[in-house]
């Protein structure tokens, strides 16, 4: 069974940066396509970005240009590189498989305040 551990979330103000990890175990998840979601107090899980197998990558509107997603093979893991930070990312980010959704994990905690 394939799990999947976010870790790197925080406290920043606005306009910084944090840097997600997505590390997954039990199965080789390199050739799926990944996700980060990520769910706001009282709303909705949604997709915030998405990277094939082959590397290509797709964006959320309220985060392109700011948001990049990235996978080390070698060391079976997924990244999200977050800056420009705004209040509204304030969320729980979640990683996951695209296609063929994973049981969800505890997720890491991003909060964007002053």
């Amino acid at each position: 069974q394939v799990q999947f551990v976010e870790s790197g979330g925080g406290l920043v103000q606005p306009g910084g940066s944090l840097r997600l990890s997505c590390a997954a175990s039990g199965s080789i998840e390199s050739i799926y396509a990944m996700g980060w979601y990520r769910q706001a107090p009282g709303k909705q899980r949604e997709l915030v970005a998405r990277i094939s197998s082959g590397g290509s990558t797709n964006y959320a509107d309220s985060v392109k240009g700011r948001f990049t997603i990235s996978r080390d093979v070698d060391e079976n893991t997924v990244y999200l590189q977050m800056n420009n930070l705004k209040p509204e990312d304030t969320a729980v980010y979640y990683c996951n498989r695209y296609y063929l959704t994973n049981s969800w994990g505890q997720g890491t905690e991003v909060i964007v305040s002053s």
